[in-house]
């Protein structure tokens, strides 16, 4: 230990190197339940203070975690077997805008809505907008793949880097772009969580903001008619930009917290918003205004101007937030089912939460399957943390028993690594395993994270 913190401390100065208990304290744990502490945390600068760590971690036989905000839901940024923590807090800055081509480089530690900023003078947005947008860096989105309420039109986070740097596990740089011949590493290394690189810049793809943007709120006397509704819109052939679903007991703390203006008297609220031309979008919303009806939507509101639509965003995109007047803490669980099958998965989730005394709120990208039961809990009693933990195993177990899988956009890390064997055999997992080995055969780069341990150790031969 006193070697690694003196090369560090030689490679990068004292003030980007903390040992204190304190100050490690604070880097053991992210947005899941568990942690681990490092037995140092690093501040880089620059690429080359990367490399110099990686190589300083891997002489001193330390694992290496990369970590933007902390925000992450599963585990991903926890130094579970110790090791050096790699924050990108200070690499946080655009390092190049290219509106020609729509596009900007930036460093992994860059706040996600803080692109979008950059971007609104030339009339450009970055698309992937997870409910963390404020606050989580685009280098941990790109590690967890992740999405938000808009990817049910643009897509994840994968469809918007053009291409990579990347420090390697032997503390060397390389690079990736869409247009490489071969395989498409780009894709490779996004969503997997730091285990096979760390990301030190990315190419950004930027959209047009559109010409006209409606948000409307659907209100349902029970869940099940709103998740019909969620079905039929897209089965009409229409694509919201946006398709959210709230149940009571979102709103309920929402409308306490941030008064956005949802019909508390509802079972179930839709947000859906339309984006694009004028023309189009009017016509889209009037389809789905006529749609929701049908199936049995007790009201319908469209949102009058800008600050309407900023409001009934922020209210949604900070719900999770407003559950701390229910509860001292929420854990975020994270899973997909197929749109058909959501009314099932709600009673599901309802079951479990009922079973082990959970109280639990819904708010989900319902336009593409992807829920988000909130599970509120106080962390300080052992009954309930371990109430929470068997309440997410259910709905995990729930979300694979109707077709679907165990995570939308969190990532697997820590978390869900061990629940990777019900939706994969083994030769699935150690096939997977070889490509880590591959970039990172000593495995120093994010331990003990995505696979099982039995699975990545002990039944994975070189070829």
């Amino acid at each position: 230990m006193p070697v690694l913190r003196e090369r560090l401390i030689e490679a990068l100065g004292s003030d980007a190197v903390k040992t204190a208990p304190e100050d490690l304290a604070v880097y053991a744990f992210d947005a899941y339940l568990d942690g681990g502490r490092p037995s140092a945390v690093t501040l880089p600068r620059s690429t080359r203070d990367v490399c110099a760590i990686v190589k300083i971690a891997r002489d001193c036989g330390e694992p290496i975690v990369a970590r933007g905000a902390g925000t992450g839901l599963c585990g991903g940024a926890v130094p579970k077997v110790g090791g050096v923590v790699l924050s990108f807090a200070r690499m946080n800055r655009v390092l190049e805008f290219d509106e020609r081509h729509r596009r900007a480089r930036v460093q992994p530690g860059l706040v996600n809505l803080d692109l979008t900023r950059h971007a609104a003078s030339s009339g450009l947005f970055y698309a992937p907008d997870p409910s963390s947008q404020q606050i989580s860096s685009l280098g941990g989105n790109i590690a967890t793949n992740a999405g938000g309420p808009h990817c049910l039109s643009y897509g994840t986070t994968v469809n918007h880097v053009l291409g990579l740097e990347v420090v390697d596990a032997n503390g060397e740089v390389f690079t990736t772009a869409l247009d490489d011949a071969g395989y498409d590493l780009t894709a490779a290394m996004v969503g997997s969580e730091g285990t096979l690189g760390i990301v030190t810049s990315a190419w950004l793809r930027l959209l047009a903001l559109p010409e006209s943007v409606r948000v409307g709120v659907a209100a349902f006397d029970d869940i099940d008619a709103a998740s019909e509704a969620v079905s039929a819109i897209i089965a009409a052939g229409i694509l919201p930009t946006a398709l959210e679903m709230m149940d009571d007991v979102i709103t309920a703390a929402v409308e306490a917290a941030f008064h956005a203006g949802y019909p508390t008297e509802a079972a179930a609220v839709l947000l859906i918003e339309n984006a694009g031309f004028e023309e189009d979008v009017g016509a889209s919303e009037a389809a789905i205004q006529a749609i929701v009806t049908r199936h049995g939507a007790r009201s319908w509101r469209s949102a009058r101007n800008q600050a309407e639509r900023d409001v009934l965003w922020a209210g949604r995109k900070s719900a999770a937030g407003a559950t701390g007047r229910i509860a001292p803490n929420y854990y975020t669980q994270d899973v997909c089912v197929p749109r058909s099958r959501l009314p099932q998965a709600l009673r599901a989730v309802g079951a479990a939460s009922r079973a082990n005394g959970i109280t639990v709120g819904n708010v989900f990208h319902a336009g593409d399957g992807n829920l988000h039961p909130l599970l509120m809990y106080d962390r300080r009693d052992e009954k309930q943390v371990a109430a929470v933990v068997a309440t997410g195993n259910e709905i995990l177990q729930t979300a694979i028993d109707l077709g679907g899988t165990i995570s939308g956009e969190h990532g697997i890390g820590w978390e869900k690594r061990d629940a990777m064997t019900r939706i994969y055999s083994t030769d699935d997992l150690a096939t997977m395993a070889r490509v880590r080995d591959v970039f990172d055969p000593a495995r120093m780069l994010n331990p003990e994270k995505i696979f099982p341990r039995g699975v990545q150790c002990a039944e994975v031969v070189p070829p």
